[in-house]
């Protein structure tokens, strides 16, 4: 069967991992292309990896050959490239967030709709062993029913390290936005879908100092809250708390953890594929390990690319799909909207829950 051939805009610092898996792990797709505003980094990138080429997007948009447009520039370029992906007649894989407002997201979805094709978006983190190993606990009734989950993100932000990380901390950016979705997209995989929230928020340090190398002792003008923390309620009646902020040098927290009517669950980093599982059960005096159920506990960021690709063959959803992410969208948007208003924020949008990961795919792909 021919591969599904797929395009990249956008080779800054997070493209290396979807170019080395898109091109070396994956067996459902062939990267072609690659383009970049930057010319001479998409060349870089195309002498790196045989059988890609340096292109234009234009150029891109006009091979009828290539399928999937991924789309990894910064969150400014998430709409207008997704669009012209989706008015061009191709599906978009897209980095987080799918786009900066919900109005765009939904013109978004209404158009590939109409032009017949697929948004698909990161994070694909969900995908990984670790998290679907949680989701085959809650599934198979191992903590009961869910009641009332915690996540938290907490770190002093990336300009100690990103070589451009201006971006962070303008519109698009932020923690909410920045690591929101691995979050959110854990919770609405392992929980459901959300139905409302409320907030409140603050910047913290309304200027950053760059001490990456590239641009060390270059000052950021902060735009957007850096510190956010939030409530959840579920459409299944469970009550969540989220907290993400880039202003804390420290912290003793876990990740995720999920209570149930019948015990507790420990669920790893989402912004990873693996990690350990933990789960104590009415009546236990302390947690205990989980080994792993599913595949791809080491990075396979642009398994959800792949995933998409399948799912266009066979006729079925794509499991990081454009739905998903615009409901965690609408969420990050409502906890700033709760801080400003001072109210609980309804959804107005709501999504499915992926489906679960086939427990032993072939290495390469990902089963059914």
């Amino acid at each position: 069967m021919d591969k599904t051939k797929v395009g990249i805009v956008g080779c800054g610092n997070i493209s290396k991992i979807y170019f080395e898996n898109l091109c070396k792990v994956f067996s459902d797709v062939e990267v072609v292309a690659c383009a970049d505003l930057v010319e001479e980094r998409a060349r870089e990138k195309a002498a790196a990896y045989p059988g890609v080429r340096a292109v234009s997007l234009d150029e891109m948009l006009r091979d009828p050959a290539i399928e999937i447009i991924v789309n990894l520039t910064t969150p400014r370029g998430h709409m207008p490239v997704s669009l012209q992906a989706v008015e061009a007649g191709k599906s978009v894989y897209c980095e987080k967030p799918i786009t900066l407002t919900r109005e765009e997201a939904a013109k978004l979805l209404a158009t590939a709709r109409a032009k017949g094709v697929r948004v698909g978006n990161a994070p694909d983190t969900f995908m990984g062993a670790g998290i679907q190993t949680c989701r085959k606990l809650i599934d198979d009734g191992w903590i009961g029913e869910p009641v009332a989950a915690v996540a938290f993100m907490t770190c002093h932000g990336h300009e100690s390290w990103h070589p451009d990380p201006e971006f962070y901390y303008q519109a698009g950016g932020g923690p909410m936005f920045d690591m929101g979705p691995y979050y959110l997209t854990a919770l609405v995989n392992l929980i459901g879908p959300i139905a409302r929230v409320s907030g409140s928020a603050r910047i913290s340090f309304p200027e950053r100092v760059i001490t990456s190398a590239n641009k060390f002792g270059a000052r950021i003008k902060v735009e957007v809250p850096t510190h956010v923390a939030g409530t959840l309620e579920f459409v299944n009646g469970a009550v969540g708390t989220i907290i993400t902020s880039f202003d804390v040098w420290g912290a003793n927290l876990p990740r995720i953890e999920i209570y149930g009517s019948e015990g507790s669950l420990s669920v790893p980093d989402p912004n990873g594929f693996g990690g350990e599982v933990k789960v104590r059960r009415a009546g236990a005096k302390e947690f205990s390990a989980v080994p792993l159920t599913h595949a791809y506990a080491e990075n396979a960021r642009g398994i959800g690319v792949a995933d998409m690709a399948a799912a266009q063959r066979a006729g079925r959803p794509h499991r990081a799909g454009g739905e998903l992410a615009a409901h965690v969208l609408d969420a990050m948007h409502a906890f700033h909207e709760s801080s400003d208003r001072g109210v609980h924020i309804a959804l107005k949008t709501s999504c499915e829950r992926p489906a679960p990961m086939p427990m032993a795919p072939f290495r390469g792909t990902v089963g059914d």
